[in-house]
C-alpha cells in the first residue's frame, strides 16, 4: 500500500481544475499527464503571488522587487532558493549546476550546440535508442550530420526494452556520448540507467538523460549512477510552463560555449571580442521565465511534502489496476513491457479503430487521453502501427479514471462497430 496518510481524494482538491465541470455539468477524467500534468493551487498562487506582489526582472536591479526576485530564484536571508530546491531534487552536487532553459527540448538542443558543436569530430559517435522523443534525436541527428559524425541506435526487443546485449557492438571508443531516455513517453519503459551509464564510462562516453518522463514519477539522483546531463521539464512535474531544467556536469558546463548570446551571460564585451559570465548565467541569456521559475520551486516543494515512495506506490497501484481492467476490451493491444519494466503510461491500438476516432469518441464521454505518434515516428515505424493511444497516470488519478476509460472504449467499439 502507498504511504500512510495518502489520500488521492484530499490531494485533488489541490488542484482547482478538478472542480470543473463540462458542459451539461458531466465530469471529465484527465489521463494526459505525459503531455502535461495539471497544477496545485500553490503553484498557481506563488505564480500570482508573483506578479502582483513583487514582479522585476531578474539579476538587473537592487531595489526591493528585483532583491526580492533573486532571493526567491537563488536564495537570501532565510529564503531558499528555488535554483537550490532543484538541486536537492536532482541530488546534484551545486545549485550553479542547474541551469534554467524553456524545457526539455530547448535544454537537450543546448548540449547538442554548445557541447556537440565544440567537441565532436568526424568519426566520432552518438549513441541514442528508438524509443527517443524527437527532442531527444532530431537535434542529434542535426550536429552530427553538421560535425561529419555518426548516430547510432539501440535497438529495442520484442517486448519494447532495449536490447542491452548490443552495447557489445555500438559501445566503442568511438562514442561520445549516449543520450537515452529513463522512461518511454509511448511504452512506458523504465530503462537501466545504470547498466548503460557503467557500460557507456567504461568506453569514456558522456551519459545524457532525458528524465521528461521520469522525474515527475520516481526519486531522482544524478550522481548515482553518475551521469553528465540530465534534462527535464517544469509543466510535467506539476510546475507551469515555459520552465525546464538542464542539470549538468560543472567541468563539462565550464568547457561549453554558450548557445545563445545576448545580455547577462556575459562578463565583458569589447568590440572585438566578448567573455563569459560563471555558471549558471552562462547559459541562461536574456530574460528568463522568471514568475514560472519560481513556481517551479512550489511545485518540488508539493511532491517533497506528498512523498517520492507514496507517489511511485499509488501510481503502480492504479497502473497494475488500468493494465487489468484493459484486458476486457477486445481487440485492444497494449505497446511495451510489462508491469515490472513500465511507469504510469500505457499506450495502444485497437484492432479496426483509428486512433483519432478513439480518442473524439473517449472525449464524448469526458475521458481526455492522447492520440498520434506522440513525437517518436521512428518508434511507432518499428512497431508497426502510425499511430496509438495514450493514457498516463499521475498522482491525482483514481481507479474511476481507469473504469471510465474502459467505459469509454466500450462505447467507443459499439460506436465504431467493431465485432
Amino acid at each position: 500500500m502507498a504511504e500512510q496518510g495518502f489520500n488521492v481524494l484530499k490531494i485533488r482538491e489541490d488542484f482547482p481544475i478538478f472542480s470543473q465541470r463540462l458542459s451539461g455539468g458531466k465530469p471529465f477524467f484527465y489521463l494526459d499527464s505525459a503531455a502535461s500534468a495539471q497544477k496545485p493551487r500553490c503553484v498557481i498562487e506563488k505564480e500570482i503571488e508573483v506578479y502582483e506582489q513583487y514582479y522585476a526582472n531578474a539579476y538587473r536591479g537592487v531595489y526591493e522587487f528585483g532583491a526580492r526576485v533573486d532571493e526567491e530564484l537563488d536564495g537570501g536571508g532565510d529564503r531558499e532558493g528555488v535554483r537550490e530546491k532543484v538541486r536537492r531534487l536532482l541530488g546534484a552536487s551545486s545549485a550553479e549546476e542547474v541551469i534554467f532553459t524553456s524545457g526539455t527540448t530547448m535544454s537537450i538542443n543546448l548540449v547538442a550546440n554548445a557541447w556537440g558543436r565544440k567537441f565532436l569530430q568526424p568519426s566520432d559517435e552518438v549513441l541514442i535508442t528508438l524509443m527517443e522523443h524527437h527532442a531527444n534525436l532530431v537535434p542529434w541527428q542535426r550536429i552530427t550530420a553538421e560535425r561529419g559524425a555518426k548516430l547510432r541506435y539501440i535497438p529495442l526487443s520484442g517486448d519494447g526494452r532495449l536490447d542491452l546485449a548490443a552495447l557489445d557492438e555500438l559501445l566503442t571508443s568511438r562514442t561520445r556520448l549516449v543520450a537515452v531516455t529513463r522512461m518511454s513517453n509511448v511504452l512506458g519503459t523504465v530503462n537501466p540507467i545504470d547498466v548503460i551509464t557503467k557500460r557507456a564510462k567504461e568506453q569514456g562516453a558522456l551519459v545524457l538523460v532525458d528524465g521528461a518522463q521520469s522525474v515527475p514519477h520516481e526519486p531522482t539522483n544524478v550522481l548515482d549512477p553518475p551521469i553528465d546531463f540530465l534534462a527535464f521539464s517544469g509543466h510535467k512535474l506539476f510546475g507551469p510552463s515555459g520552465i525546464g531544467v538542464l542539470w549538468g556536469r560543472r567541468e563539462l558546463l565550464e568547457a561549453m560555449d554558450p548557445f545563445l548570446c545576448g545580455g547577462h551571460m556575459i562578463s565583458e564585451v569589447y568590440l572585438d571580442h566578448s567573455t563569459w559570465a560563471p555558471l549558471p548565467a552562462k547559459f541562461e541569456a536574456g530574460t528568463i521565465p522568471i514568475a514560472q521559475a519560481i513556481a517551479l520551486g512550489a511545485a518540488v516543494d508539493y511532491v517533497d511534502a506528498i512523498g517520492w515512495t507514496a507517489i511511485h506506490e499509488h501510481e503502480q497501484q492504479l497502473l497494475e489496476y488500468a493494465w487489468d481492467r484493459l484486458t476486457e476490451v477486445p481487440g485492444l493491444t497494449v505497446h511495451g513491457p510489462g508491469l515490472e519494466h513500465r511507469g504510469p503510461i500505457l499506450s495502444f491500438s485497437i484492432e479496426g479503430a483509428h486512433p483519432e476516432d478513439l480518442a473524439q469518441l473517449l472525449n464524448l464521454k469526458g475521458v481526455f487521453v492522447r492520440h498520434g505518434h506522440h513525437c517518436t515516428m521512428p518508434l511507432h515505424d518499428h512497431l508497426g502501427v502510425p499511430a496509438t493511444v495514450r493514457a498516463s497516470f499521475a498522482l491525482y488519478n483514481t481507479r474511476e479514471d481507469v473504469d471510465a476509460l474502459v467505459e469509454g472504449l466500450h462505447f467507443a467499439r459499439k460506436k465504431l462497430r467493431l465485432a
